[in-house]
């Protein structure tokens, strides 16, 4: 009988019927037993003798992937593989999937969440309720505001359309222009220095590469209006997140939206400012969007497994 292991930690939690049509297809299955993200050698002991992976955002090292002979696919609930040794798995001849359509409107709901929370200082008003005080910050509107997005893949897109009823501009900067995509939503295409100069808010979409790691440092905040806001819905370690505190401490910009960290479970000192909205990567905990991942990934699973 095949071998499959689910590594995320909440799989099958709004929806048990995803587990048992893995075990009608007759898998011995093992669920992560730790409940949070697995360390690199917790994964390496629970894949041995495992056919078949249901992967969340754990180390998938070389190491790791070398060590699992029997592993054949690696189906992926989630889009990033910055995890993933990917040379490593091709070598191995391991097929790899993904669900990049699963959490993409999650993520981009989240992201306008953010907008309007930083926009109306609504978690900034609602810590002072609570601490005891009544004050009324003036606040701006969506409507109007040009809106920087950084990466136009699956998210950027989605949030693009969520946008458009709100009269804005929207720039972007991708290395692979949609100019169908662009015209059909009035997306001006533009360097990241003009968007970041002419953006009131600048929102990440971007994949955690080589050219991308630590790409939004103090040189590039320097580049934004000392009102804009700056969200960041993709991958922490993007972001340096002492150059932001940096410029946010000193008034280079307005506000900040994070929902991912250099480490997680976030501990720094963003916490002390004020200008700051910080969430714990839940861009794609919409019960909506992960149940739609899980299946996917199951489906995927199954059909590298040639069932």
């Amino acid at each position: 009988m095949k071998k499959i292991l689910i590594s995320t930690s909440s799989f099958g939690k709004y929806d048990a019927s995803l587990i048992e049509i893995l075990q009608s297809e007759g898998f011995v299955i093992t669920l992560n037993p730790y409940g949070r993200e697995l360390r690199e050698n917790e994964i390496t002991e629970l894949l041995d003798g495992v056919d078949g992976l249901i992967a969340g955002t754990e180390p998938l090292t070389r190491s790791v992937i070398c060590s699992a002979k029997n592993l054949k696919v690696v189906s992926r609930c989630g889009i990033g593989i910055d995890n993933v040794d990917i040379e490593a798995v091709n070598e191995r001849g391991i097929k790899f999937y993904r669900t990049p359509e699963g959490p993409a409107l999650a993520v981009a709901e989240l992201t306008l969440g953010l907008i309007f929370d930083s926009l109306r200082h609504v978690s900034y008003l609602h810590k002072k309720i609570c601490s005891g005080e009544w004050e009324k910050k003036m606040g701006r509107l969506l409507t109007g505001k040009t809106i920087g997005i950084v990466g136009m893949g699956t998210i950027g897109k989605k949030l693009t359309t969520l946008i458009k009823p709100f009269d804005c501009r929207i720039m972007t900067s991708d290395h692979v222009p949609d100019i169908a995509f662009a015209e059909k939503n009035k997306v001006d295409y533009v360097s990241l220095g003009e968007l970041l100069k002419e953006s009131d808010i600048v929102t990440l979409h971007l994949p955690l590469e080589n050219d991308t790691k630590g790409l939004f440092d103090r040189n590039l905040f320097s580049q934004m209006k000392d009102d804009a806001i700056f969200i960041n819905t993709s991958r922490g370690k993007i972001v340096d997140e002492d150059d932001l505190y940096d410029a946010l401490r000193d008034g280079s910009i307005a506000h900040a939206c994070l929902d991912v960290y250099r480490d997680e479970p976030y501990t720094g000192k963003l916490k002390e400012l004020d200008n700051v909205t910080l969430t714990c990567h839940v861009g794609s905990y919409a019960k909506e969007a992960r149940m739609e991942m899980e299946k996917q990934a199951i489906e995927n699973l199954l059909k590298g497994l040639g069932k």
